[in-house]
């Protein structure tokens, strides 16, 4: 499996069983995210965490919001990670002033 999703506490995350895929997912929607609310990337580990931390909070937020569960594959872990990260990044946008 390459990034697939599960059901954990009805909220659907990243299956850990691919630490590749994970660092993958990561770099793309944290690359992407941090383009799209800051205007530019933050560097390759900073990518990485971004979008990991993106998956973590857009696979509770989306598994709270529209009870989903289930896999959701790899296109689908880059479009829940990228939610994620995009929340966390205007998040943080919004505490520092603007200055992200």
């Amino acid at each position: 499996m390459i990034a697939t999703g599960l059901l954990l506490a009805g909220r659907v995350v990243p299956d850990p069983g691919s630490w590749l895929a994970w660092i993958v997912v990561g770099l793309i929607s944290g690359a992407v995210a941090a383009r799209v609310v800051a205007g530019r990337g933050f560097g390759c580990i900073a990518d990485i965490v971004v979008g990991i931390a993106g998956a973590i909070i857009g696979g509770y937020l989306l598994g709270l919001l529209f009870n989903m569960s289930g896999t959701v594959g790899l296109l689908g872990s880059i479009v829940v990670a990228f939610i994620g990260a995009a929340i966390l990044l205007s998040v943080l946008k919004l505490l520092s002033g603007g200055r992200l």
